[in-house]
């Protein structure tokens, strides 16, 4: 089977597949493009014309939790809880977890201050609302590492590398089980294999071209 995952640099989504693809050691191929200018090639497969893109032997699957759950189920044992609901609330949860990631993006890339201290307000709300509700540990659902925990790194990479340069806490410090579960997925082999060489300085330096309040000082 040859596998080639379409991704951009710096992309969330595209992290969250190569955290998976590392957990389950599928050899892959992964092509970088230029968001910005997109290749005619990649349209042409890309209905959406978002990264990240899985093509297997000239099929193509697109959306990251599509992507992952297809990975889970070629390479077994599975990533996912068994149990229906318990799955479906893993389901519910992962798209929690893109909320964060957009929050996190639009405070990153926003050029108003204003925007800046509403966003982390938000983002601080959401954490508390997701503490109240992680319930085992290290990990989402205990011992095992899941497709969840893999969909919630890039946002604790994000707040790790980059929002905390210039925020002393993004995550609210009596939110003790959301920083926990950060601290175990952080250490993760396959997260930290995710990231790629030069992450934070050039992040820093494209978010800064954009205009970000946030990082403008730094």
């Amino acid at each position: 089977m040859n596998i080639e995952l379409i991704s951009f640099d710096l992309c969330p989504f595209v992290q969250r597949s190569v955290i998976t693809l590392l957990e389950k050691d599928i050899p892959f191929r992964r092509t970088d493009i230029d968001l910005a200018n997109k290749p005619d090639w990649f349209l042409q497969i890309s209905p959406l014309g978002k990264v990240p893109v899985l093509r297997i032997d000239g099929n193509i699957l697109f959306e990251s939790a599509v992507i992952n759950e297809y990975l889970d189920e070629i390479t077994p044992p599975s990533m996912h809880p068994q149990e229906p609901l318990q799955k479906a609330m893993n389901r519910a949860w992962i798209e929690f977890s893109s909320e964060l990631s957009n929050l996190s993006f639009r405070m990153l890339t926003t050029t108003q201050r204003k925007v800046v201290e509403d966003t982390l307000q938000a983002l601080r709300e959401k954490f508390e609302f997701l503490n109240r509700n992680l319930n085992a540990a290290p990990f989402f659902n205990g011992a095992p590492f899941a497709l969840i925990d893999a969909a919630y790194a890039p946002v604790f990479i994000r707040i790790e590398y980059l929002l905390q340069q210039a925020l002393s806490a993004v995550v609210p410090p009596h939110c003790t089980r959301v920083l926990a579960w950060s601290n175990a997925i952080l250490a993760r082999p396959s997260v930290q294999g995710s990231i790629i060489d030069g992450f934070t300085e050039l992040a820093t330096a494209r978010f800064k071209k954009r205009g970000g309040a946030l990082l403008e000082g730094l």
